[in-house]
Formats: structure tokens, C-alpha cells, sequence
């Protein structure tokens, strides 16, 4: 067995927040002890309690603190750490960061290094895609000057969407619906992608309009085994930030789901991928569905799988990375139930998603059966702008989708959370949208045909009041003179955590 898949007993989390939670109580179910890093923002915050041993390693800023290498490294060596694991987001998916643990000799939980990278560059991942037997959208290859990209754009015909090679999150992204918009959508791309990446390149893809963004969940092991766990559906989006996700797709069909997943499984054994990793597609109004990228690590909306295929993903991820085979043959992975995701951020859907900032002073969380809450915050925890917005996952799961979207939307009216605004009543909005229901939208709904009204403004404010004066008659002291914004109420399953 490889010195980098092997059996471990002590394990670094290179994250903060909420994934860093939900890996090391992976971890503990397996045995497995834990060492957290902290910035200064994050003195107070779960993942450091929860750990066995915590790091401090640096200032607020993540350039300052999780995404220097060297103090990484530097932690694992001092707290005898064999493996680290690095979340989602900062370094993981970066191909210099796993082969510096490598060299260190620690096992890196996620792919080896040379699979991130074929992966990490979009170009680079179309044609090995292609080469696996996966559908590609047509396009260009990157290195091309603006006056070859403007006369293949003329020949794959509009609308075309120009691309950063380097990158994600919609940076360096034009669409182009006439080409007399295209020679500025190139430029304006390529200074984007420099600024962002420090890297220019740019390519071209032909748009499909009216897409559904689709992704199929992978794992494979260190013999070369690989399965997939289904689809998730992640179309609501704004500026490309997934909003609501859901398992299965309401608009994939069981010979899709085969197809989508066949391709997906021999593209990870074509770069020998190790653990769980996921391949995004777009899938046209026909059925027919194009490679996107491949995301080579644990994906935010992880949740909703395990509660419709009933695995573990991070322990399973554990377990690739020792060395352990897969347990399951393709054709023994059967989906159950419907399960549905909300991003609860700390935002205001009322005004343009603004982030809101503010120490949270109450919260109590939805629970009963077939609710899960991810979270990595508690009353009293300050919402800074160093990070991700995002407050917690609300997953919920339900025996049809009916049942799921009923549920959401009953743990959705349980929750509470004051001192800051957040998006609950976006997602409450959506799930009591008709084309929500029916299945009737694509990644463009949300920006482009989704508006909050008014009403619901009113709605939230007269329920915002009376949150208030129940929690005053509850409690005899109101909420520290802080008024919450929404009404979210419920009962609480927030866990004291006992370990520094």
C-alpha cells in the first residue's frame, strides 16, 4: 500500500466552520482523534471546541491564516497528526497544497495531487472528459488569440459563453448572444480571469439556455473501484452560488441518472481518482447533458445524498484514504426518499442579498423527524466579513418529494435566529413557488424570473415582532434588546461541546 494511502489515528482538519464539524464527528463515530486551526475570528467557534486539540494560526483574513501551507504543516508535525483533511473551499482543491502533504508524509484525504490537477483546469478537464467517452459542450481549446476565438464563435454559432481556463465561482464568465458583443466579452473576461487567477486564458462554449445544473456523486477507491451515489439537483443559483439543492432530480429519468452516472465513474477510474469527488453537468430541455467540471472534493450539498442513499460520505472518504476498498457494487446503490438542502446565509434576499454582519444573539433550530441541521455557529457568535456568509444547512428528508418540500418548509417556520438578517424567507418564498413544485426552472429562475414581493416583507416584519414577545414572555428578558428580522421558530438541539 502507498506511504499516502494508510491507515491513520490522529487527523488535522484544514477548515473552519461548519465542515470542519461535520468531518470530525466523522472522525469520532470512526475513533479517529482530531486537531483544529483557528484564526483570530475564530477563537470561540465549534470546530475548536469540538476537537480533541486546537492550533491557533494566525489573523482573521484566510490569506493570513487557513491558507498558509507552511503553518498547516507546521501543526500537523506538532500535534503528531498522520493525515489532514482540507473541507471544501481554501486549499481543497489545490494540487500544490495535497503534494505538500505528501512530501511531508501525511495522507491527504482527496485525490492524489496529479488528479486535481488534470481536473483543476477547465480545458485540460474537457479533453480528458472527452477522451473518458463523457459529452462535452462544443467549444474551443484555451491559448487561443481574440481574432481565432471571434471566428470560431462565428462558426459554433450564438449564444456562446466565454470562459476563464483558471478559476471558478463565475469569474471571468461572459455571456456573448450576438457577435457584435463578443470582442469586449473576450476582453472583459480575460482582465476579469487575470485580476482573479492571475492567468487570462480564455475559451469559448457554446450557452445552453434554459439549462439544469445536474451533478453525480462519486466514489472510488485506491484499487480502482468506482461507484456513484445518484444526482443532486442544483440549478437555483444566484451568480452561480448554489442556493437550494435536492436529491434526486425531479427532471432526470432512472435511464439518465445510469447514463450520467456510467460516464462519471469511468472519467474518475480514467485519472485514477481516489475518495468521493463529483462531476457537474448541464443538461439541455431534451435530456441531453454536457460535462461542466469536476469538483475534486467533499461537496457542500454532500447531505442530501446520504439521506437518500443512506452512506456517510466523509467516513466513506476516511475510508478510501486508507486504503479500505469500496463496500458496495454499482447496482446495490438504490436512491430512497427525496432530500432537500436550503444554504441558510446571512443575507438580506430583500435587498439585493446584501450580507449582514452582527453577533447572533438567539437561535434555536428545527428538529423532529427527517430534519438535519449542519452549523458551525451558536448564540452569541459573531458574523464577521472575513467568511463565507453561510450560517448553516438545513437538510430535510421525506419519503416523496411532497413530503420533503413540507417538511423544509415546516423547519424552515421552526427556526430562529436573531441578530442578524438571513434568507430564510427567500427559501420559504421558493418552496411555495408553483414552479418550484411543478419543476419548471433552470439555473437562470432565480435571477431572471424569481422576485420577492412585498408581501412577504410585511409578512416577516409582523412575524419578527411576534418572535419577539413570545420570546419575552418565555424568557422574562426579551433577546438583549436585539429585535430578530424573521420569523423562525422552534426548538433547539444545539450540543455543548466539551473539548478544547
Amino acid at each position: 500500500m502507498s506511504l499516502h494511502i494508510r491507515p491513520f489515528k490522529k487527523l488535522l482538519v484544514a477548515n473552519r466552520g461548519e465542515i470542519a464539524v461535520r468531518i470530525m464527528r466523522g472522525c469520532r463515530d470512526m475513533g479517529i482523534e482530531t486537531v483544529a486551526v483557528y484564526s483570530d475570528a475564530d477563537r470561540t467557534a465549534p470546530h475548536v471546541r469540538y476537537a480533541d486539540e486546537a492550533y491557533h494560526i494566525g489573523g482573521s483574513l484566510s490569506a493570513d491564516s487557513y491558507l498558509v501551507v507552511e503553518k498547516l504543516l507546521n501543526v500537523a508535525k506538532a500535534s503528531g497528526a498522520e493525515a489532514i483533511h482540507p473541507g471544501y473551499g481554501f486549499l481543497a482543491e489545490r494540487a500544490d497544497f495535497a503534494q505538500a502533504c505528501y512530501d511531508a508524509n501525511l495522507v491527504f484525504v482527496g485525490p492524489p495531487p496529479h488528479a486535481i490537477t488534470v481536473m483543476g483546469d477547465k480545458q485540460t478537464a474537457r479533453e480528458t472528459a472527452k477522451a473518458a467517452g463523457v459529452p462535452i459542450v462544443p467549444g474551443t481549446s484555451p491559448g487561443s488569440t481574440d481574432e481565432q476565438l471571434i471566428a470560431a464563435g462565428h462558426e459554433i454559432g450564438f449564444p456562446l459563453l466565454v470562459k476563464a481556463s483558471a478559476g471558478g465561482g463565475g469569474k471571468g464568465m461572459r455571456p456573448v448572444h450576438s457577435a457584435d458583443q463578443l470582442e469586449s466579452a473576450i476582453a472583459g473576461a480575460r482582465r476579469e480571469a487575470t485580476a482573479a487567477f492571475g492567468d487570462g486564458t480564455v475559451y469559448l462554449e457554446k450557452l445552453i439556455q434554459n439549462g439544469r445544473h445536474i451533478e453525480i456523486q462519486l466514489l472510488s477507491d485506491a484499487h480502482g473501484n468506482s461507484v456513484h451515489f445518484g444526482e443532486r439537483e442544483c440549478s437555483l443559483q444566484r451568480r452561480h452560488q448554489k442556493l437550494i439543492e435536492e436529491a434526486p432530480s425531479i427532471a432526470v429519468t432512472p435511464e439518465t441518472r445510469a447514463q450520467m452516472g456510467a460516464v462519471s465513474t469511468a472519467l474518475a477510474k480514467e485519472i485514477n481518482y481516489v475518495g468521493v469527488g463529483t462531476i457537474e453537468f448541464l443538461m439541455d430541455n431534451d435530456g441531453s447533458f454536457y460535462f461542466l467540471e469536476m469538483n475534486t472534493r467533499l461537496q457542500v450539498e454532500h447531505p442530501v445524498t446520504e439521506l437518500v442513499y443512506g452512506v456517510d460520505l466523509v467516513k466513506e472518504q476516511l475510508k478510501a484514504a486508507m486504503g479500505e476498498p469500496l463496500a458496495w457494487a454499482q447496482e446495490e446503490i438504490v436512491p430512497q426518499g427525496w432530500a432537500i438542502e436550503c444554504r441558510i446565509n446571512a443575507e438580506d434576499p430583500f435587498s439585493n442579498y446584501m450580507p449582514s454582519t452582527g453577533k447572533l444573539t438567539h437561535i434555536e433550530l428545527p428538529t423532529g423527524g427527517g430534519v438535519r441541521v449542519d452549523t458551525g455557529v451558536f448564540a452569541g457568535y459573531e458574523i464577521t466579513p472575513y467568511y463565507d456568509p453561510m450560517i448553516s444547512k438545513l437538510i430535510c428528508y421525506g419519503a416523496t418529494r411532497d413530503e420533503a418540500i413540507a417538511r423544509t418548509l415546516r423547519a424552515l417556520d421552526e427556526y430562529q435566529i436573531t441578530g442578524v438578517i438571513t434568507n430564510i424567507p427567500f427559501h420559504r418564498h421558493m418552496l411555495h413557488n408553483p414552479d418550484f413544485r411543478s419543476g419548471a426552472f433552470d439555473t437562470s429562475y432565480v435571477e431572471k424570473q424569481f422576485t420577492m414581493d412585498t408581501y412577504e416583507r410585511q409578512e416577516q416584519v409582523a412575524a419578527a415582532v411576534a418572535a419577539v414577545l413570545a420570546t419575552h414572555n418565555r424568557t422574562g428578558s426579551g433577546s438583549n434588546g436585539q429585535q430578530p428580522t424573521q420569523r423562525q421558530s422552534g426548538r433547539t438541539t444545539w450540543k455543548t461541546f466539551g473539548r478544547a
